[in-house]
C-alpha cells in the first residue's frame, strides 16, 4: 500500500456524508446513519489496471486498493477468488441461455463468503490494536471469526442464537473459540453484542468494526466482473439477510466502472429471501422503502433469519436503482432449490443457496429476469453446514449383498438408459 497517499481515506456517513476518522466506530453521531469506508478513487485509478490486478496472486487481496486497511493484509491472505462456474445444465432446466454460479461454497477456510468479510475486519482489527475479537452470528460468521482468529492468534468470542444448526455450532467450537448461545433471535443477540462492545471495547466485526467488515463483500463482485472477462452480468441474484452483501456487490460494480476497470453497462441486482423471514422482499413487493421487522423468524434458513436487517433500506434502493427485484420462497422451495443446484451443477449449497436458486427460478418465470440475458447466482455457503435441511429429502442408499447377480437384478431396469 502507498503510505504517502493511502487509498482508504476516511469513514463517511451514508446519510449526511459527514467524514470521520478511521477508527472503530460505525454510527454517525449527528443522524445515526451507518458509516462506511471512503476512498481516494483518483489515486486508485492511477495505481491499478486490469494488467496489474491479473498479475497478482489469485485471492481477494488482488483488489487491495479497494479495501479498508492501511497496510498489507495480515489475516486471511489466502481468501477468495472462488470459481465462477458456467452452469449450462442448470440453465437448460431453468430455461435460460447464459447462467453462472459464483461458488463461495469452497471459500477458504470455512466454506462461506463470510471468510471475505472476516479477513478484512480482522486485518483492520490488528491495525487498530485489538486483542479480542467477537461477533454476533447466525452461524457462518461465527465459524469464520473462530477460524481466522485462531490462525491470527487473537482471542475470540462468538455469540449465536441457541437454535442454530449443530454442524455450524461445532464448526465454531472446533477452533477453541468461546461460543456463547443466546436464548433468543439473532436481533436480540446483536443488541447484546452492541452492549458488550460498548462496555468492554472488544472488536466486534459486525458492530464497531462493521465499516471495515462489510467492505470485504465487494470482492465477490470484483471477482465476478473479472472472471466474466472484465464485464458485468446483466443480472445478479444475491441472498439477503441484513442486505449488506447485495449493496456491496453493487458498490463493487460501480467502483470498477468509476475507476475505468469496466465499461459502463446496464446491470440489475436482485435479492432473495426465505418466506419465513423476508422483510426486505415484502417491502420491495409493496413498493415501499420501509422495512417492517420480523419479530420471530420461522424458516429453516437460519443464516438469513435476520428480522431487522441493517441494510434493508439500502438494498431496496439498489434494487430499484438497477431495475432489480426481490423474491422469497418457502422452506419446501428452498429444499428443492438445493437439490436442483446439486443435481444439475454438482454444487452442494447450504440453505441460503437454495433460496438463491429458488428465487431466481421465480424471477425468471415471472419475466423479471429475461431468459436471453446473462445471469449470475451468488452461492454463499457449503451444504455440509446445513445438511440437516435436506436429510430425508434425498432418498436412501439401495442395499444389496456383495453379489454381481444382486447388482444386475437391481439395475436391470436402468441398463437400457445407461447404454443409450
Amino acid at each position: 500500500m502507498n503510505a504517502d497517499r493511502p487509498f482508504f481515506s476516511q469513514l463517511k456517513c451514508r446519510e449526511c456524508s459527514r467524514l470521520y476518522p478511521k477508527e472503530a466506530i460505525h454510527i454517525c453521531e449527528f443522524d445515526f446513519g451507518p458509516l462506511e469506508a471512503a476512498y481516494d478513487y483518483d489515486a486508485i485509478k492511477a495505481a491499478v489496471s486490469r494488467e496489474i490486478i491479473t498479475r497478482r496472486p489469485q485471492t481477494m487481496w488482488r483488489y487491495r486498493e479497494f479495501l479498508p486497511i492501511d497496510g498489507a493484509p495480515t489475516v486471511g491472505t489466502q481468501v477468495g477468488f472462488t470459481p465462477l462456474v458456467r452452469a449450462d445444465r442448470l440453465a437448460r432446466v431453468l430455461g435460460v441461455e447464459e447462467l453462472y454460479i459464483k461458488n463461495d461454497t469452497v471459500n477458504y477456510p470455512t466454506l462461506s463468503f463470510k471468510d471475505r468479510v472476516v479477513s478484512v475486519a480482522l486485518s483492520r482489527a490488528r491495525e487498530l490494536g485489538f486483542k479480542v475479537v467477537a461477533c454476533a452470528s447466525t452461524g457462518n460468521l461465527a465459524n469464520s471469526v473462530a477460524a481466522n482468529a485462531a490462525a491470527a492468534g487473537l482471542q475470540s468470542y462468538v455469540l449465536i442464537p441457541a437454535d442454530l444448526e449443530q454442524s455450524k455450532v461445532l464448526g465454531s467450537l472446533v477452533y477453541g473459540t468461546n461460543v456463547i448461545a443466546i436464548q433468543g433471535a439473532y436481533d436480540q443477540v446483536n443488541r447484546l453484542c452492541s452492549e458488550i462492545a460498548g462496555k468492554y471495547g472488544w472488536g466486534f466485526v459486525n458492530v464497531n468494526l462493521r465499516p471495515y467488515y462489510a467492505e470485504g463483500s465487494k470482492t465477490m463482485g470484483f471477482e465476478i466482473a473479472e472472471q466474466l472477462g472484465w464485464k458485468l452480468p446483466r443480472h445478479t441474484v444475491v441472498p439477503m439477510a441484513s442486505g449488506s452483501l447485495l449493496t456491496k456487490i453493487h458498490k463493487a460494480y460501480k467502483e470498477f466502472i468509476h475507476t475505468g476497470l469496466l465499461d459502463q453497462a446496464p446491470f440489475a441486482v436482485h435479492g432473495a429471501q426465505a418466506s419465513g423471514c423476508s422483510p426486505i422482499s415484502e417491502a420491495m413487493k409493496k413498493g415501499s422503502e420501509i422495512v417492517k421487522p420480523v419479530p420471530k423468524p420461522d424458516t429453516i434458513v437460519k443464516s438469513l433469519a435476520i428480522g431487522t436487517p441493517a441494510d434493508g433500506y439500502y438494498a431496496i434502493r439498489v434494487m430499484k436503482e438497477t431495475g432489480g427485484y426481490a423474491e422469497d420462497v418457502t422452506d419446501e422451495e428452498v429444499i428443492a432449490g438445493i437439490k436442483m443446484l446439486a443435481e444439475y451443477s454438482g454444487i452442494f449449497a447450504e440453505t441460503a443457496g437454495g433460496v438463491t436458486v429458488a428465487c431466481a427460478k421465480k424471477l425468471i418465470e415471472s419475466g423479471k429476469i429475461p431468459r436471453n440475458e446473462s445471469i449470475v447466482l451468488c452461492i454463499t455457503g457449503h451444504g455440509l453446514k446445513t445438511s440437516e435441511a435436506v436429510a430425508g429429502h434425498c432418498g436412501k442408499p439401495r442395499l444389496i449383498k456383495p453379489s454381481l447377480r444382486e447388482f444386475e437384478a437391481l439395475i436391470a431396469g436402468e441398463l437400457s438408459t445407461l447404454n443409450a
